[in-house]
């Protein structure tokens, strides 16, 4: 057995390497153990190249071409070689691991050289030769460094051969389409020895991983950089039956199907921090923030929602990441799933990974702080570097006021006021008529409050002890009371913007908020163009114009020119707003009724320096066909089951996992479409 280990690694002719030796060898003078070579011993047109010069991997819309083929099978030829190759580095690594181990690796060992034999002969067929095209050494970097027969049934058994699964079983099925028999027939051969190889890998991997964990678990934690559970996936459909007839239980298959990670691209890294406003304000008040159950439930139920934002090669930090029934249901649909982190396990993910970028909610303290390990992960030059926390005042209504002051301030204008005898002052002007105000009513704002929270409607001049207490605490909470008048909403909307690192803000489009009487944030409609949302939320919205529905576009697009407001006159201003800023931006406006029935915009009711639901609702329509839809936040306590599972039809589905949420369901639909009776107070 050792003599064929030797003669298959350090050999320097193909014909030595690939002379399979007896089908039953001994094993009785295993030797002593043998340093690592750097390298395989190959011919000098099969050296392994580290120099980054390879050919081209060809695509599958030509293998009816029969240089198209041979080229594929060199490629393929190399991975086989190779795999007999570290084969037999196991067997002369470790001369001590069980009898019954090495003899299995020897059997798989002579079956790869047949392997690469079928190969060499069908490429030359196909009139390719051996070593025209250079090689790479990647499974040899990756897989000869091993420290224990472990790691190579884990590097080699359950990743690259058991990736081969898939792609053996799809191609010999591609080969045959295209006429190609001989081809799909040594495919077909492979994929049923592939087969076998992965289950002597299971076999022992179970035997040698640590008593008590899953096999899921004990693959990722026996993997490092640069492997990924996601690379024991073929890029070909996932072949789940022959997994397990490898062995491989349910739930090991279940992982993997739904697991993704970067295979090229360097990856983005997202986080959803939704308390962002929060902890700016802690920053600025220099008071300890403490999360309640609607704070802490939005950051374990919602974050699901900013998958949209991530591509494939993308990767995403979760709290609490979906189930894997939930991110399957999630792929059935299409979507393509992101790297999920979980958050305990970050050192693992960050140890010799090189990102792209952080995409954080916002870049608040808690951001920043959460996201510095990274830092030095970035190359520099990257769009989306780490950063310390934005300024304070960016996160608090203090920022919009700064806008609609650039802007030109309307007369609904509110005032940032730090005293209470100045509040009572701008309150009583609303309640006596002197600000347009059409109900003498007066709204109260706390600054760093967000998505209508922190709000007070004040229609009692007298100020009773409960809004002069509220005043009181949001004065030392926030250092500042916002004062409006309270309006007669017809439409709150929002203006998506994305800041570059050239300087510009680049408006992407606009969405239709579902606010309830209160102002409270409820759902976000969103399509393409935006004048499809105006008609159905006029009728939705439960107000009553006295123009027919289709003034409120006239009064938008001729009266209020207000694409030209949003497209040309405030890009500029954000740019000077806000200086060296770099990522998603939102203007929440409104129109609303004067007193004399008319309708008026309210260009900025708040400017967000990050993230906002309607931006995640533009990015799911992006993902989902950019077909006009509709996002809602539910309420769970207040469903039954048969109404959450009757959320899940074909033009709708709930986004995070019904099962783990604990307050919020997140349902995304087409729209228009019939309302669904279920309570979403």
């Amino acid at each position: 057995m050792r003599d064929l280990a030797e003669r298959v690694l350090f050999s320097t002719t193909l014909e030595e390497k690939l002379s399979p030796g007896p089908l039953a060898a001994t094993d009785d003078s295993p030797g002593s153990a043998i340093a690592l070579p750097d390298a395989p011993g190959r011919p000098v047109e099969l050296r392994l190249r580290a120099d980054g010069v390879k050919a081209d991997f060809p695509g599958t819309h030509r293998l009816d071409d029969d240089r198209e083929r041979g080229i594929m099978l060199h490629f393929l030829a190399n991975h086989e070689l190779l795999a007999a190759e570290l084969m037999a580095l196991v067997l002369l690594r470790f001369p001590d691991a069980p009898k019954e181990y090495r003899l299995g690796v020897y059997e798989a060992m002579r079956e790869e050289q047949a392997h690469a034999l079928m190969y060499v002969r069908r490429m030359r067929e196909c009139g390719i030769a051996f070593g025209e095209l250079p090689v790479s050494h990647y499974f040899w970097r990756i897989v000869a460094p091993m420290e224990t027969p472990l790691d190579f049934v884990t590097r080699l058994n359950l990743t690259f051969e058991q990736a081969n699964l898939d792609f053996s079983k799809h191609y010999a099925g591609l080969f045959r389409q295209v006429g190609d028999t001989a081809t799909a027939a040594v495919l077909e051969k492979i994929h049923l020895d592939e087969i076998g190889h992965v289950g002597h890998g299971v076999k022992w991997f179970r035997h040698w991983k640590q008593r008590g964990e899953t096999d899921w678990e004990g693959f990722r934690r026996c993997l490092s950089f640069p492997l990924t559970p996601a690379r024991a996936k073929g890029l070909a459909p996932f072949n789940a039956e022959s997994r397990r007839l490898a062995g491989l239980d349910e739930d090991f298959i279940r992982h993997l199907e739904v697991c993704e990670a970067s295979r090229g691209r360097t990856p983005l890294l997202h986080w959803f921090n939704p308390s962002a406003e929060s902890h700016a304000r802690s920053m600025a008040m220099g008071k300890r923030w403490q999360p309640d159950k609607v704070s802490l439930a939005l950051e374990h139920d919602l974050e699901a929602l900013m998958l949209a934002c991530c591509r494939r090669d993308d990767a995403m930090l979760m709290r609490r990441p979906p189930s894997v029934g939930h991110l399957g249901r999630l792929k059935a649909t299409g979507f393509d799933l992101p790297e999920i982190i979980p958050l305990s396990e970050v050192d693992q993910f960050s140890s010799g990974r090189k990102l792209s970028g952080l995409r954080p909610w916002a870049w608040s303290p808690d951001a920043s702080e959460a996201l510095r390990p990274w830092g030095a992960a970035i190359a520099p030059g990257m769009n989306h570097p780490w950063r310390s926390p934005l300024p304070a005042e960016w996160f608090s209504k203090a920022i919009g006021l700064q806008l609609e002051s650039s802007l030109g301030p309307v007369p609904e204008t509110g005032e940032l006021l730090v005293d209470v005898a100045a509040i009572d002052a701008a309150i009583s002007r609303h309640l006596d008529g002197e600000t347009p105000s059409p109900t003498r009513q007066a709204l109260l704002k706390a600054p760093f409050a967000c998505s209508g929270r922190g709000h007070l409607r004040v229609n009692d001049n007298s100020l009773p002890t409960s809004t002069r207490g509220w005043i009181t605490n949001t004065l030392a909470a926030h250092g500042a009371v916002v004062v409006e008048p309270w309006l007669d909403r017809v439409l709150d909307f929002s203006a998506l913007y994305e800041a570059k690192a050239d300087g510009t803000a680049e408006l992407l489009g606009f969405t239709v908020m579902e606010n309830d009487p209160a102002g409270r944030f409820q759902g976000i409609r969103v399509a393409p163009k935006f004048g499809t949302l105006l008609k159905p939320w006029v009728a939705d919205s439960g107000s009553q114009p006295t123009r027919d529905d289709g003034d409120l576009a006239l009064f938008l697009f001729r009266e209020a020119k207000f694409l030209e407001l949003y497209q040309k006159q405030l890009p500029p201003l954000l740019a000077d707003l806000l200086p060296g800023y770099q990522g998603p931006l939102c203007i929440d406006a409104m129109v609303h009724r004067r007193a004399d029935a008319s309708l008026a915009l309210k260009p900025i009711v708040e400017l967000n320096v990050r993230f906002t639901m309607g931006r995640l609702a533009w990015e799911w329509m992006k993902r989902s066909g950019n077909r006009p839809s509709r996002l809602r936040l539910l309420r769970k306590a207040e469903m039954s089951l048969e109404e959450i599972r009757s959320l899940s039809t074909a033009s709708g589905r709930i986004l995070n996992d019904p099962e783990h949420a604990e307050l919020f369901l997140a349902h995304w639909s087409s729209y228009p479409m019939e309302e669904v009776e279920v309570s979403c107070s």
